[in-house]
């Protein structure tokens, strides 16, 4: 209760304070306490209170309140003048500069100091896989570190084109993509949350396709840290160096995918070199359905037959060589900064919902808004291919071509 080392002095004022706290808890307290201490057998500090007490009676003064001062624990190196305490976000870890504490009564506090919380709250365990909050804190590390991920500050952060084309000509062939304006909407409404400048265009030729994106690669980027393409249409394979599959134009001539692509490669796009363009592509990449293995079960609607999806698909078509076609080239430029996500792996079918919109759509907007704002694309593509994968009597499994250098954090 007393420090040992200190002199009598110091024992005294102690004694003092403590027949203080204890006479202003009642008028009985303090000769309980001193007899608590005889019946123990700690009798210097008995008659050390006793003696105290009585002199406390002759002088009210000698017990008078200590001056008591703030204790500030932090860096010694600090000099009072330059302490300053914020309470810390939880969700931004220290990074090893340590806040000072203050101990103290509160009326004491300099008028600069608030109390310091001795260990951040940490956030909730959430759902990160097998990497536990190791992966948690990787997360946090790269997306403050630009040679780890894309650095997407600017706001807004980029331009976000969006193509919809639902009704296509007669002589096309090809089917009214009902559900596909549902697919519209998410997209754009999802893109505006993460901080791009969206613009839809629908029922395009293929032409008009190829003349859309052409402006939209002439436009300067250099302000703009990220661009985005989404596509939304029917699909067919087609013959490829690099990213397979082509998508329909509402007059039924096809666009091939590699085409797209390179329309935003260096020569095309100068002011997006170094920044991530992303592709996301809701069309079929062939008629081949696949009815999968037996896994372990999932919810019984995801597994019913549903009588109002229907495939994107159309058979491949290989024909004489168009404009919108893939550029008949030995060798195309090597991508880099590009990520196209596909709703279907190649030459298989892509199935959409008439009334609630495509499986691969309606699942990227869910996983987006439950776990863009801490987690890498990447791993929020594997999200998405794991939920489309368990949905429906036939298989569905999105997939990828990355050509990212660095992991992309949207802004949030």
């Amino acid at each position: 209760m007393f420090v040992e080392q200190a002199g009598s002095g110091s024992r005294r004022d102690q004694a003092r304070q403590l027949i203080l706290d204890l006479e202003t808890r009642g008028s009985q307290a303090l000769p309980l306490f001193i007899s608590c201490l005889e019946d123990t057998g700690q009798d210097t500090l008995a008659s050390l209170l006793r003696t105290s007490r009585q002199a406390a009676k002759q002088d009210p003064e000698a017990i008078r309140p200590l001056d008591l001062k703030p204790v500030v624990l932090g860096p010694a190196s600090l000099k009072p003048e330059e302490l300053r305490v914020a309470k810390q976000d939880p969700s931004q870890p220290s990074q090893g500069k340590l806040a000072p504490v203050v101990l103290g009564p509160e009326e004491l506090w300099p008028a600069k100091l608030r109390p310091e919380v001795l260990r951040p709250e940490a956030p909730r365990p959430v759902d990160v896989g097998s990497g536990g909050f190791s992966e948690i804190r990787a997360q946090d590390r790269a997306k403050g570190n630009a040679d780890l991920a894309y650095v997407l500050n600017a706001d807004p952060c980029g331009h976000c084109l969006i193509i919809n084309n639902v009704n296509f000509c007669h002589e096309s062939g090809l089917n009214t993509r009902r559900g596909s304006n549902i697919d519209c909407e998410r997209m754009q409404q999802r893109f505006h949350l993460l901080h791009f400048v969206v613009e839809v265009k629908c029922n395009l030729t293929a032409k008009q396709m190829v003349q859309a994106l052409g402006e939209l690669a002439r436009r300067d980027h250099s302000a703009l840290d990220c661009c985005v393409v989404v596509i939304l249409s029917h699909g067919c394979q087609a013959s490829h160096l690099q990213f397979p599959g082509a998508v329909y134009g509402m007059d039924g001539y096809p666009v091939s995918v590699e085409k797209i692509v390179n329309i935003f490669n260096g020569t095309g796009c100068p002011s997006l070199g170094g920044k991530p363009k992303l592709f996301f592509i809701q069309a079929c990449g062939g008629e081949q359905k696949d009815q999968g293995f037996e896994v372990a079960s999932t919810s019984l609607e995801d597994r019913t037959p549903d009588s109002d999806s229907e495939p994107d698909a159309t058979p491949f078509q290989e024909g004489p060589v168009t404009v919108d076609q893939p550029d008949a080239v030995s060798s195309l430029p090597t991508p880099s900064d590009i990520l196209v996500s596909y709703s279907t792996f190649p030459g298989f079918v892509s199935w959409r919902d008439t009334k609630s919109g495509s499986w691969y759509i309606e699942t990227l907007d869910s996983i987006f808004e439950q776990w863009a704002h801490c987690e890498d694309l990447q791993t929020l593509l594997l999200r998405v291919a794991n939920a489309v994968s368990v949905k429906g009597i036939y298989k569905q499994i999105p997939g990828c071509f990355n050509f990212l250098r660095k992991k992309l954090f949207f802004k949030t």
